[in-house]
């Protein structure tokens, strides 16, 4: 009887159950060529071998034709040209920027100003004053009441300028600079102490009618009549500046 083979006499014995297969595992990876696949495996990776290195040569072979192309150009181009030197160029001479002369906008500006605000001393304001012995004076557009109201002394006084003993020149430019002042400190009221000339040739008040002709000639001035007799009478005027009366270049 053949050996490994059961007795015909002997039960048989049951075969175990087939496992489930594991649907959770892994996929299979690629097989990798190893040395010990045996020889098929030996064989793939000597071809691997031969084909990398096929794929080296080449790039070597290529690499090297475009060397000797190029090198090969190069030369082409020099004996081509031939022997070549520096263009003998004279130094280049630095011109200095000359910049155009500083132009005074602002002097301009101030020059352009003080003309626009000077004031004569040829104008006549008899033709603006109102006949009366206070010489009272209303700018055009402005009501009759404003005048009233002033010489009543319902405005207060907020500044005032002594005039005394000053020349005529001395007198205007003080006057001019003390409106200035009193237009950008938004003043309204003001007097103007001019004296009554007791003290100058032959009693008569110079800066009197000055004063006047000078004050209807400012843009800011709106009215302006005599002083009451407590505030200075004859000797002085009273003047009221429109309202923002800021010039227009001091604005700017």
């Amino acid at each position: 009887m053949p050996k490994n083979q059961p007795h015909p006499n002997e039960p048989k014995r049951a075969r175990p159950a087939a496992r489930p297969v594991d649907d959770t595992r892994p996929p299979a990876r690629s097989p990798v060529i190893e040395p010990a696949a045996g020889l098929a495996g030996l064989g793939a990776l000597r071809d691997a071998l031969k084909n990398d290195a096929q794929r080296r040569e080449r790039e070597r072979v290529v690499k090297a034709a475009a060397q000797r192309e190029a090198s090969a150009d190069a030369d082409l181009f020099r004996s081509e040209i031939g022997s070549v030197a520096p263009l003998a160029v004279p130094p280049r001479a630095s011109m200095p920027r000359n910049p155009p002369p500083p132009l005074p906008v602002q002097t301009r500006l101030d020059e352009e100003a003080v003309l626009h605000e000077a004031i004569s001393d040829e104008f006549d304001p008899e033709v603006l004053l109102e006949t009366d012995e206070t010489l009272s004076y209303c700018r055009p557009g402005v009501s009759q009441e404003v005048v009233r109201k002033l010489r009543r002394g319902d405005w207060i006084v907020q500044a005032q300028i002594d005039l005394h003993g000053m020349r005529r020149e001395e007198a205007r430019e003080a006057l001019a600079e003390f409106i200035r002042d009193a237009v950008k400190r938004g003043l309204r009221c003001l007097r103007v102490i001019h004296g009554k000339g007791l003290g100058s040739i032959g009693k008569e008040p110079v800066l009197k009618g000055k004063v006047r002709a000078w004050l209807v000639q400012k843009s800011e001035v709106i009215a302006f009549c005599q002083a009451r007799p407590h505030d200075g009478g004859a000797g002085a005027v009273v003047v009221l500046l429109q309202p923002g009366a800021m010039p227009a270049h001091a604005r700017a």
